[in-house]
């Protein structure tokens, strides 16, 4: 198949004298076969190249790009068309209402990954506890967390240094620096006897001959942080039974995991012993988060 390509239906000097408005219209006809969010892809170019908030185009729909704005909003317009994800062209994502930077050394995070955030914190309301994020990538989950519990003693780990890295640049540009970030495969690096009241992780989880990891963001996104072996399973089977070293008596542990993955992981839980076993539907209605509770009956 033939690679789109950004059809010059204009020249630069006409594109140049189009409004804010004229142009989000001619992004939008372009991205419509290739994204199904065209009309919000071609804002977020827009905003990204003028360096403005989302509230500006709505506020002046008349304003008009320099001609190397113009330029520069084409050329990120054909990455698009190419399928690369908007949250690596404008190096962001919001999460939480959070900004985090983003890079392709980490996936890109999605809003139900927030579902597994509002679940901790319901859980643990009124509590002052120690957590642990286990591949944190851009940090969001930790980070999240942090800026709804200032006083939760929180540590964040990734096996990739690039990942370590940024998450570590998101949490200074948020100001949530009491979280602790570093780099460790799993629990490898985490000191055994200190006592985590919660543990959160959003591991690989898709099967590694899964169709879908040539489609769409995923495509671009590290193959690392997507696939895991043993039908996707085998990193949640890692966590789920290393994490008992390192829970408190009654602590929980809370996994993402796939939408046909709910029974696998109950099961995975449920032979270790854990109890109070649950899986929560994310935005979508499909079952995204398990969690369980270690009981020391082991």
């Amino acid at each position: 198949m033939s690679e789109p390509v950004l059809t010059p239906l204009l020249s630069l000097k006409k594109l140049s004298s189009l409004t804010i408005a004229e142009l989000i219209a001619f992004g939008q006809q372009l991205l419509l076969p290739h994204s199904d969010s065209a009309k919000l892809d071609s804002e977020i170019l827009l905003c990204f190249v003028m360096n403005k908030p989302a509230t500006f185009i709505l506020t002046w729909p008349e304003h008009k790009l320099t001609t190397p704005q113009t330029e520069q909003f084409l050329a990120l317009m054909q990455r698009r068309l190419r399928g690369e994800p908007i949250a690596y062209i404008v190096n962001m994502r919001e999460f939480w209402s959070l900004p985090l930077q983003v890079s392709p050394a980490t996936l890109i995070p999605r809003p139900d990954t927030e579902v597994l955030v509002e679940l901790v914190l319901n859980h643990h309301q009124d509590k002052v506890l120690r957590c642990l994020d286990l591949g944190t990538g851009t940090g969001a989950i930790a980070l999240a967390l942090a800026s709804e519990k200032p006083d939760w003693q929180i540590e964040a780990v990734d096996y990739s240094h690039d990942a370590v890295a940024l998450a570590k640049s998101n949490a200074d540009n948020l100001q949530l620096t009491q979280v602790t970030i570093y780099q460790s495969d799993w629990f490898s690096q985490v000191t055994v006897n200190k006592g985590f009241d919660v543990i959160v992780s959003n591991p690989p989880y898709i099967d590694e001959h899964d169709q879908h990891l040539n489609e769409g963001d995923v495509k671009f996104e590290p193959k690392t942080a997507l696939v895991a072996p043993d039908n996707g399973l085998a990193d949640i089977k890692i966590i789920a039974s290393q994490a008992l070293k390192f829970l408190k008596p009654g602590g929980f542990l809370y996994i993402e995991h796939g939408f046909e993955q709910s029974h696998a992981v109950q099961t995975i839980l449920a032979n270790l012993a854990y109890s109070n076993i649950q899986t929560i539907k994310d935005y979508g209605d499909n079952d995204r988060v398990t969690f369980g509770c270690f009981t020391d009956k082991q």
